[in-house]
């Protein structure tokens, strides 16, 4: 037993925040799922990071450019064929978990950000290409991202709705799956089949709070309002997954929507390298850790039920800040909007990458 095991007691399922070709050939992926590890999640700077960091794929890239294929087409071959490969490797652990845990996940293209149309389609198609049960496509909950949520749960499509910061964004997910589900049982299909995450994104809120915290001499507050925000994001899913209309999707079968925690490592070197760890465990929650974050929790995760604890207060620290100055409305705008930009710009740079390494070979 581990400590990821031990939070597996508490509720928590802790996924892996990465993936390449190297870890799925030479083993670590299944030493990481013996350790406790209960599925993996990408987004395009992580397959940027694999695909141009490894020689793994030059055969593969070499193959497909001779065919003539471009660099959309081989990128699109590579992550379906890693994605693929993990999907089978968690099969087993998706089907003795009754299809609880055992999930991979793929991001649709960041350029379909802004729309509707377009990332239903796409999600669609690489629903059917990879067609594995245990595929979660990533969607982000932009304004246009949240109906092609709901339409695609409605359509049987497993969704990790992902770069959300704020209990706006949680609550415009949150209902998009429970309409979707709605409109899912409406058509004749099992709600007990589709599953889903609502990814919360924690550290970069302090990156940017810690910030304006300092600039107005505040350092009571500066590590603190991350942990708040999710808190409070917590509080809301007990909520809004309650009462006679979500009651009436579970007497049918239809899973929690569960909370996940993204972006856990800790960028700040002076807090400890498990704070979004420690203070984020509870029951029907998913964190997802890079391999750094996962090694630390595997040595000193202090395991304790912890997210449900002290909402006044979180609620109090979030109040705290619009006297100081700090618009926490526009933070988490903002940063919903550098997180779209930040992926399109990996997966422009990735497919740079791909099309410079196709030329040379």
């Amino acid at each position: 037993m581990t400590k990821l095991h031990d939070l597996h007691d508490q509720g928590q399922s802790i996924w892996l925040d990465f993936i390449s070709r190297d870890i799925l050939a030479n083993g670590e992926l299944d030493q990481l799922l013996a350790l406790g590890i209960r599925g993996v999640t990408s987004n395009p700077s992580i397959l940027n990071q694999a695909i141009s960091g490894s020689d793994a794929y030059t055969q593969d890239i070499a193959a497909l450019a001779a065919d003539g294929a471009d660099a959309f087409a081989i990128y699109d071959a590579l992550s379906q064929a890693d994605i693929t490969a993990a999907a089978d490797r968690l099969l087993p652990l998706y089907e003795s978990s009754d299809r609880g845990d055992g999930f991979v996940s793929l991001e649709v293209s960041p350029d379909l950000a802004d729309d509707t149309e377009g990332t239903v389609q796409e999600a669609l198609r690489l629903w059917r290409a990879i067609d594995h049960p245990n595929l979660m496509v990533k969607v982000p909950a932009t304004a246009a991202g949240i109906p092609a949520i709901s339409q695609l749960i409605g359509e049987g499509v497993n969704i990790n709705a992902t770069l959300m910061f704020s209990l706006a964004d949680y609550d415009a997910v949150a209902f998009a799956y429970i309409e979707g589900l709605e409109r899912l049982v409406a058509a004749g299909g099992d709600p007990g089949r589709v599953a889903s995450v609502a990814s919360f994104f924690v550290s970069r809120i302090d990156g940017v709070v810690d910030k304006q915290l300092a600039a107005v001499g505040n350092s009571v507050l500066q590590g603190k309002i991350a942990i708040a925000n999710a808190k409070l994001a917590y509080r809301r899913f007990q909520q809004v997954f309650s009462g006679p209309r979500w009651q009436a999707l579970a007497d049918r079968g239809a899973r929690y929507q569960r909370p996940l925690w993204a972006s856990t490592s800790t960028k700040n070197p002076v807090y400890p390298d498990t704070l979004y760890v420690d203070n984020l465990i509870g029951a029907h929650t998913v964190n997802t850790l890079p391999l750094p974050t996962i090694e630390a929790a595997l040595d000193h995760a202090v395991v304790a039920s912890t997210v449900d604890q002290g909402y006044d207060e979180a609620q109090a620290q979030i109040d705290a800040l619009a006297p100081l100055g700090i618009d926490f409305k526009q933070v988490t705008d903002d940063l919903q909007i550098a997180g779209v930009k930040a992926f399109a710009d990996a997966f422009h740079s990735l497919l740079d990458t791909v099309a410079e390494r196709a030329a040379s070979l």
